[in-house]
């Protein structure tokens, strides 16, 4: 599973890359204008107009006798799409784990575990309550569906120039800080001079007692 996504996302397959990502563009688009129901509904009537056509089609050329018979979709039809009692359990599994997961970490972070990670999520949670003004969760969805699919085919075409500014913006982040280290050993206080005034201190009794 994880490698045919890995495909779709990479492009390795034109075709299929193709027709799952304008599908999914054009559903998720569809959904800000009208209901799911409806989305799902017209989808349906789309595919099954074509198939309908295409079986027609062959059903005529049978009857001509200008085909033996052969139905345009039975690959379709003999592709096994269930899942075995070990894969049944084992997405269950997964999918438990997931809730799980996402469950301990939202009440680690609301009833405040760690202090920083609370923090960071009050801060994302005070970014989203902007974003949610600004755009809907459906518009995120597909801006996050186009980004997913165009990324990486990005990447892989301009990795060396890609990997040239990460580098860059490595060196100069490292100048940054290396400049900051710099500035905070100049102005700190010398190490030395505390220890060093304490003798002085400790030896004016003494001349005192001595002067008496």
């Amino acid at each position: 599973m994880a490698t045919k996504l890995v495909d779709l996302v990479y492009w390795r397959k034109m075709k299929k890359t193709c027709v799952v990502f304008t599908g999914l563009v054009i559903s998720l688009a569809s959904l800000s204008q009208l209901s799911a129901v409806s989305v799902l509904s017209h989808i349906c009537l789309g595919v099954m107009c074509v198939t309908f056509t295409l079986r027609l089609y062959y059903k005529l050329l049978e009857l001509l006798r200008w085909n033996p018979g052969v139905h345009p979709f039975q690959s379709y039809l003999d592709y096994d799409s269930s899942l075995t009692d070990k894969e049944t359990v084992m997405l269950v599994e997964e999918v438990v784990l997931l809730i799980a997961f996402a469950l301990t970490e939202i009440k680690r972070l609301i009833f405040i575990e760690s202090m920083i990670d609370s923090i960071k999520f009050v801060g994302l949670l005070y970014l989203l309550s902007h974003v949610g003004v600004l755009t809907s969760g459906l518009t995120l969805v597909i801006t996050a569906v186009i980004v997913v699919f165009s990324i990486p085919l990005l990447y892989k075409k301009q990795q060396m120039r890609i990997r040239r500014m990460v580098r860059a913006v490595k060196a100069f982040i490292k100048k940054i800080k290396n400049l900051c280290l710099g500035l905070y050993a100049s102005v700190r206080p010398s190490p030395a001079a505390g220890p060093a005034a304490a003798p002085t201190l400790a030896t004016a009794p003494k001349q005192k007692a001595k002067s008496k």
